[in-house]
């Protein structure tokens, strides 16, 4: 099997630190502290491909689009692009890769990383004409349209491993390792839609999915849907939340309109994409980033959130200020119209750390109504 691997490197990054994307935006990530999330993403998924098979032969892009990552996994990539000269080049670190100690550091090569949609669709274009049985890429609804519009014309395949803030496309796997696990056991492909939307307007609370390309995905179980909006009307959840809120307790508010009924039915105007701090009647922060959030919890805290509808994700897409770190210091309350939990056989989480996505999975409640709950299971 031949397998082409390319990483933005930026693709991410504005998540945590409450900018809902990074398109425009790198500067000003970097300016909030925003850390490289691709990398970890890439290693996860490569790491899994070498337990299949270390022998896969892998296509890559010069640093910083993959190829010390692929060796750091125990490939030997040839490298098809190099993103500096714009040249096919073997360029990136030397044979083997680094040692143990640099393979499993912070990432911080990748902190100023700065590379192009151009890079990416040269590089694609280079695995194609290598004839790649299968693309791989590693990033969010922009890189997912710029690998597909390299691909147009061909009948190479094409999977996304998810890095970016809204994902809303199908042609992702649900996780890292999922996306390793599809590459070396699919055996058809489908059509599936690449969506994006305007970073500019959505941060204004503007949701408008467009469709940018129809491209040929694997078939497999472990792949996301395309984000569909929920339907049902959610004020007798929203009174029934608002009801029941505790004193001193933190309530971190998730994005989307279901909790956004609850913060309008706690007495203020909700940030519609983005996640809102409250407690004992007051608005603590809005619009947090994951810093702001830590710094506002107190002893008792709860996350209200809502599932992805179409999708199922609770976390992992469209609110990564919900990090590991503000997740472990919380409970979670999970809400859902009926409309949008019937369109949903299960639920799912993809936080960045295995071992709490692990803790998340399970049969857990979703109140639906003012007193009513169902049961759903996260996996």
């Amino acid at each position: 099997m031949h397998i082409g691997v390319v990483m933005n490197p930026i693709a991410g990054m504005g998540g945590r630190v409450g900018l809902k994307g990074t398109d425009d935006k790198v500067a000003e990530a970097r300016e909030r502290g925003a850390e490289p999330r691709s990398p970890d993403r890439a290693r996860r998924m490569l790491t899994r491909l070498a337990e299949h098979d270390a022998s896969i032969r892998i296509s890559t892009a010069g640093e910083p689009m993959g190829a010390s990552i692929v060796r750091d996994a125990g490939f030997d990539p040839e490298v098809v692009y190099d993103p500096d000269s714009g040249l096919p080049a073997d360029v990136g670190l030397p044979e083997g890769g680094e040692d143990d100690e640099a393979a499993t550091s912070s990432d911080d090569r990748y902190a100023n990383a700065s590379t192009s949609a151009a890079d990416t669709t040269a590089a694609v274009e280079a695995f194609a004409a290598a004839g790649v049985d299968l693309v791989l890429f590693v990033g969010g609804d922009g890189t997912a349209a710029d690998v597909a519009t390299a691909l147009q014309g061909t009948e190479t395949p094409m999977l996304g491993v998810p890095a970016g803030v809204k994902v809303y496309s199908s042609v992702f796997a649900v996780s890292p390792e999922d996306a390793a696990d599809v590459a070396v056991t699919f055996d058809r492909t489908e059509r599936r839609e690449v969506m994006d939307i305007d970073e500019d307007d959505y941060r204004e609370g503007e949701v408008s999915p467009e469709l940018r390309a129809v491209a040929s995905v694997p078939v497999a179980d472990a792949l996301q849907s395309s984000k569909q909006l929920g339907g049902g009307t959610v004020e007798a959840l929203a009174e029934g939340v608002a009801r029941d809120v505790e004193p001193g307790v933190t309530y971190v508010l998730g994005p989307g309109s279901t909790v956004g009924a609850i913060k309008a039915e706690l007495g203020f105007d909700p940030t519609p994409i983005g996640v809102d701090v409250w407690r004992d009647g007051e608005v603590l922060v809005r619009d947090a980033t994951e810093s702001q959030i830590l710094e506002a919890l107190g002893e008792e805290n709860v996350i209200v959130v809502s599932p992805i509808g179409g999708q199922g994700f609770v976390f992992g897409r469209g609110n990564p200020q919900l990090s590991p770190a503000v997740i472990r210091r919380c409970d979670v309350s999970i809400v859902a119209s009926r409309s949008k939990l019937d369109e949903l056989s299960v639920l799912r989480v993809d936080t960045d750390d295995p071992e709490l996505d692990a803790a998340l999975r399970g049969w857990t409640r979703v109140r639906i109504g003012a007193f009513e709950t169902r049961m759903i299971e996260i996996v």
